[in-house]
C-alpha cells in the first residue's frame, strides 16, 4: 500500500487488497456479501472507508491492520527453532515469533502467545505433531493456520498432517523461499 493510502480516509479496492494481503477480487466478494461496507463514488466505483477496514480486520483477526504476524515455532530441534527466529526477524513482513519444543508446550504458548501460524513439527516428543495439529483445529474460537515441517516427508506423514488441518508439509531441511512465500500468503486470511 502506497503511503498516501496510509492517510486517506477512503481507499480502492486495490488498496484494501494490499493491506489486508488479498485480492481485489476476494475485496470485492467481501463488499458484495455485506461484510465489508462501501460506498459508490458517482462514477460508480467501490470506496471503503479507513474506519470500516480496521473494523473488519479487527473482526477477521482480532488484530489491527499493520500489527505483526505472529509465528509460533514448534521443533524439538533447538538448531532449527534458531534459524527460524533469525529468518523471521530478518523478514520483510513485521514478524513476532515464540518457541515451543513439544506438543503439550506448544498447547500452553498458543493461549498465552495468540499465533497467526503454527510452524509444526511431525516427530516430537510425547504429543506428535498430527495430534496437535487437530487440537489446533478444533479450536473454532481462533483462526490459525499450520504448516507441518518434518525430516520424514512421506506420503503418509503429508497426508495426516493435511488431513488434520495443515495448510502445507514441508520437508526439511527447509526450502525456506517456498516456506516465507507460504506465510506471506497466509498470515492473514
Amino acid at each position: 500500500m502506497t503511503k498516501s493510502a496510509q492517510h486517506r480516509s477512503y481507499l480502492t479496492p486495490k488498496e484494501v487488497a494490499a493491506e489486508l494481503m488479498v485480492t481485489p477480487e476476494t475485496v470485492r466478494l467481501w463488499e458484495q456479501k455485506g461484510l465489508l461496507p462501501a460506498e459508490l463514488t458517482l462514477g460508480g466505483h467501490r470506496r471503503f472507508k479507513r474506519e470500516d477496514i480496521d473494523a473488519f480486520s479487527r473482526r477477521r483477526s482480532g488484530r489491527a491492520p499493520g500489527s505483526p504476524v505472529r509465528i509460533l515455532i514448534v521443533d524439538d530441534e533447538a538448531q532449527i527453532t534458531a534459524m527460524l527466529v533469525e529468518l523471521f526477524d530478518v523478514d520483510e513482513l513485521p514478524i513476532v515469533s515464540a518457541c515451543a519444543n513439544s506438543g503439550f508446550d506448544a498447547g500452553q504458548k498458543i493461549m498465552s502467545f495468540d499465533p497467526d501460524v503454527v510452524l509444526l513439527d511431525l516427530m516430537m516428543p510425547g504429543v506428535n505433531g498430527i495430534e496437535v495439529c487437530k487440537q489446533i483445529m478444533a479450536d473454532k474460537k481462533r483462526n490459525i493456520r499450520v504448516i507441518g515441517i518434518t525430516g520424514y516427508h512421506i506420503r503418509e506423514k503429508i497426508d495426516g498432517m493435511l488431513s488434520a488441518g495443515a495448510i502445507a508439509c514441508l520437508a526439511k531441511p527447509l526450502n525456506l523461499d517456498e516456506l516465507l512465500s507460504l506465510i506471506h500468503e497466509n498470515a492473514r486470511i
